[in-house]
């Protein structure tokens, strides 16, 4: 069903037609389907928001189906080193921060002065887009907070078609969200980690990157990144990470269910969802385990951490952002880190 709207030129006309009157259209990207709606229009993102119940300092990344696109959303010229790293990494898992134009509407900021953009690397989202004729915006398709959807039925379990026209796209082939770059004021500093790492950044650019994150925006800051404000990726149940397997002292192993990437299975009553142990494997079946994890309705959900090194730099990078996800859906990063929808 890949390549649905491109086949079925009535959904993607039902798609189009539903975004120029401002409603809103789950798409799929590589990473995980986005919740898409007029990126100029302030009334149609006014709607992403209350539909997802996310706060309002809370950006969204402004999705574009090519560089032109993406150099009408910001205020100047378009920089050199973010037309070096669209022609390496776009279409793909890369979103650029950069001073955002007047025409973007404040709310898709959260009243921030910069605007994340991306070309997401997915024939019906480009199709979609290059439809439309204009940018969307496109968050995860999901209640704020929650696990992403890397499926269309996610989506379709919190809204009905009538709410979100949801385009299948079968699953989402990467499953953790895209790596998020700043080059506002001169500096170059991944805001959330994603597939790209700081090495290939580093490699096309010629200079060092920092990647310490965005910090946690005070009371009424508008968040310098999407994602970053409290829990995310989070299943219903309590979840811990864990270096190593044990029952925690006072549960119930009945209530358990762990999520491992290791071969052993635990004595007792526990139940298990079993991982990949290779890094792209793993972050494509990240979310998809935690709702099946969460659907076993158990008291705990207990994962145990996943190697953090790869056999190469971009294995490294995909365990690094597999690891921002599990501390960010366990509670575990106090909210130092950033994190980002779509």
């Amino acid at each position: 069903m890949e390549h649905q709207a491109r086949t079925n030129p009535e959904i993607l006309g039902e798609a189009v037609a539903r975004l120029k009157s401002g409603r809103l259209v789950a798409f799929p990207t590589e990473t995980v389907y986005g919740l898409g709606a007029d990126a100029l229009s302030d009334e149609a993102v006014g709607r992403v928001f209350a539909a997802k119940g996310r706060p309002a300092g809370n950006p969204l990344i402004v999705h574009v189906s090519s560089a032109a696109m993406a150099q009408e959303m910001v205020v100047s010229q378009w920089p050199g080193e973010a037309e070096h790293l669209a022609r390496a990494f776009w279409p793909g898992p890369l979103s650029l921060v950069l001073p955002k134009h007047h025409r973007v509407p404040k709310r898709v900021t959260g009243g921030g002065p910069s605007v994340a953009v991306r070309c997401p690397d997915h024939p019906l989202a480009l199709a979609l887009i290059e439809a439309f004729a204009s940018p969307i915006v496109g968050p995860s398709a999901n209640l704020s907070g929650s696990l992403s959807p890397t499926r269309a039925d996610d989506v379709r379990e919190v809204w009905s078609q009538d709410e979100v026209y949801v385009i299948d796209g079968g699953p989402c082939r990467g499953g953790i969200e895209s790596t998020v770059l700043s080059l506002v004021e001169g500096r170059v500093r991944i805001l959330r980690p994603g597939f790209i790492g700081s090495e290939a950044i580093e490699a096309v650019l010629g200079r060092p990157v920092e990647s310490d994150g965005a910090r946690t925006p005070a009371d009424g800051e508008p968040a310098p990144a999407p994602g970053i404000l409290g829990r995310h990726y989070a299943p219903n149940a309590r979840a811990l990470l864990m270096d190593e397997f044990a029952v925690p002292t006072g549960v119930d192993p009945a209530g358990v269910v762990l999520v491992t990437h290791r071969p052993p299975t635990p004595e007792g009553d526990v139940r298990v969802v079993r991982m990949p142990s290779r890094a792209e494997e793993y972050a494509a079946r990240l979310y998809a385990a935690l709702r099946e994890a969460d659907a076993m309705h158990p008291t705990l959900i207990v994962v145990e951490r996943p190697p953090r090194y790869g056999s190469d730099s971009a294995g490294t990078a995909i365990w690094r952002a597999i690891h921002e996800r599990l501390e960010r859906a366990t509670g575990e990063q106090g909210g130092t880190a950033a994190s980002h929808d779509t």
